[in-house]
């Protein structure tokens, strides 16, 4: 069977399982975040964190609950890290420095799991999972938190009530990741990746000489870093690493997990809006752009120029032979047009045009289906642009699910989308101008420039892959890109929470023969198009410097 043959196939057995969990999933998600009991488990919980979560929130409260109970994770996993050397089971590792602390607290509470560090030499296993794993369930649920908020300003009028942020976290991590994470952790072993507590092993190796390896409890953080759009691996090599990732069936398996409650999303929004059409034309968005990018990279990467690459059937430099082309390039455009950053593959390595596509993917907002809740609330700022753009085409009030978007809509929407391109774009002109971060880069010319901008497009976007050629292991680049990371994730979400608070105020204004369908293809069109145009917009300077640069030269 051809490389690309196979790819084609592992696609389509990816959208036939994605499409049969879509629907009860979809459902059971909407119910659990529509329900007013409380599992006993839960009630604990808000026993013992002292929250009441039968008490609304207007979006102030709301947000006010995100952000502190983001900052004392900070400073939790920070000072687990500090702690590390004096804690059990630390492996004999010795504690963090202050700025790998910070970059990394930062780093797992936004979501985005950038790892400036090699985890099987640098983290024992309270902090892998005491600190690192527990974030992959919680900062997760913290996105889907704030999706529903916005939901619920579409689905309420005449309220400013959004829910309750505590109910709707423990809600996200009982009754939806943790159970999905048990099952998926029991797959993973049993198809071969290692769960332990096992110490430091020294192993033989084959041509002679030695080599040491830790074991960890792999199989359960190795779950839900994708389930949860987080991406930090227990191994430098990440999902490269056979303890993590075993073979072809895992990665696929891992691929799934990683788009799963993204796409599901999408229903879970249109059973709450009281129209499953809508959560369709969302999908419908989606599935256009992810498939189309699986298809880009198709192109750049089994299209191999010279007899080494024709030799092996496309470009192999810096991916599995376990996985070949095609399923690493899926799991590439994958992991980067989601908050993932989990990688099976070197993305460095890729092609100049390829390794643009990975960039572009996050460049977009990571919405096609992106981060778990992160997704879907970008794709709806992003819907809402849309309807502002037809309604200035046809002289109308645009009005999107019943609602008005004014003024302030537009200013708050704009707002959102300006933050990460604002972050991105500085950050990467600085590293670029000063000399001390210019030295952590060992490739000049356009692809030294792509690492940089690749790194910052990672972390204010909260992906966290990388081209690793880049040496971020620095004072410069744990400080700023933990910075961007911590911009990147929470600034957004003021502007999305005080979104949802400004069109759960307002009354439903009834459907007229003017009415834009927003449920039909011809908006899916539009909507596409406004997402390509703005990111390509914003971008493309920075691009053409880079990886366009590169893949014109080659």
């Amino acid at each position: 069977m051809s490389p690309f043959l196979a790819g084609v196939l592992q696609m389509l057995a990816l959208i036939a399982a994605l499409a049969l969990a879509y629907r009860p999933l979809g459902d059971y998600m909407a119910r659990v975040y529509s329900s007013d009991k409380h599992l006993r488990v839960e009630k604990w919980v808000y026993k013992a964190i002292g929250a009441n979560p039968d008490v609304e929130m207007r979006w102030p409260a709301y947000l006010r609950g995100v952000l502190a109970f983001s900052a004392v994770s900070v400073l939790f996993l920070y000072g687990l890290q500090r702690l590390q050397g004096s804690l059990p089971g630390s492996l004999g590792f010795v504690s963090i420095d202050p700025d790998q602390a910070f970059n990394t607290a930062a780093s797992f509470v936004s979501n985005t799991n950038w790892q400036s560090y090699y985890g099987e030499q640098a983290m024992g296993h309270v902090v892998q999972t005491g600190g690192l794993a527990v974030q992959n369930f919680v900062s997760a649920a913290v996105g889907i938190a704030v999706a529903v908020a916005l939901v619920r300003g579409f689905a309420r009028s005449r309220t400013g009530d959004l829910g309750n942020f505590w109910a709707d976290l423990v809600r996200g991590v009982v009754r939806i990741l943790l159970p999905i994470s048990v099952i998926g952790a029991i797959v993973l072993v049993a198809s071969g990746a290692i769960q332990n507590f096992a110490g430091i092993h020294e192993i033989g190796q084959f041509m002679g000489g030695s080599q040491q390896w830790n074991g960890g409890a792999v199989a359960s953080q190795e779950v839900i870093k994708e389930l949860g759009t987080n991406g930090g691996g227990y191994f430098n090599a990440n999902s490269a690493h056979p303890f993590e990732n075993p073979d072809g069936f895992t990665n696929l398996f891992e691929i799934f997990l990683i788009l799963l409650i993204p796409f599901s999303l999408t229903r879970t929004f249109g059973r709450m809006v009281g129209s499953l059409k809508q959560g369709y034309a969302i999908l419908g968005t989606m599935a256009t752009i992810c498939v189309g990018f699986v298809l880009l990279m198709w192109a750049t990467e089994f299209a191999g120029h010279g007899p080494a690459l024709e030799a092996a059937g496309g470009a192999m430099e810096g991916k599995e032979t376990r996985f070949g082309i095609g399923a690493s390039s899926i799991f590439a455009v994958s992991t980067t047009l989601t908050s993932t950053g989990a990688v099976d593959s070197f993305h460095s390595s890729y092609t100049g045009l390829g390794g643009g596509i990975t960039m572009l993917g996050m460049m977009l907002g990571e919405i096609a289906p992106g981060g778990v809740g992160s997704g879907l609330y970008g794709m709806l700022i992003m819907a809402i642009i849309a309807v502002f753009i037809a309604g200035l085409m046809v002289g109308r009030t645009p009005e999107y699910l019943g609602k008005k978007i004014s003024t302030r809509e537009i200013k708050l929407a704009s707002c959102y989308i300006l933050v990460t391109p604002a972050l991105v774009l500085c950050f990467t002109a600085a590293a670029v101008a000063l000399d001390t971060p210019a030295t952590s880069m060992t490739n000049s010319g356009a692809h030294g420039f792509s690492e940089v901008l690749y790194a910052y497009t990672s972390g204010a976007n909260n992906n966290g892959s990388a081209f690793a050629g880049l040496n971020a292991d620095t004072q410069w680049f744990n400080t700023t890109i933990g910075l961007a990371m911590l911009l990147g994730r929470f600034v957004p979400m003021v502007f999305v929470l005080a979104l949802a608070g400004s069109l759960a105020e307002q009354t439903p204004v009834p459907r007229t023969a003017g009415t834009l369908r927003t449920e039909k293809p011809l908006f899916t069109g539009l909507l596409v198009g406004t997402i390509v145009i703005i990111t390509g917009l914003t971008y493309f300077p920075a691009l053409a410097l880079g990886p366009l640069a590169e893949g014109l030269a080659s």
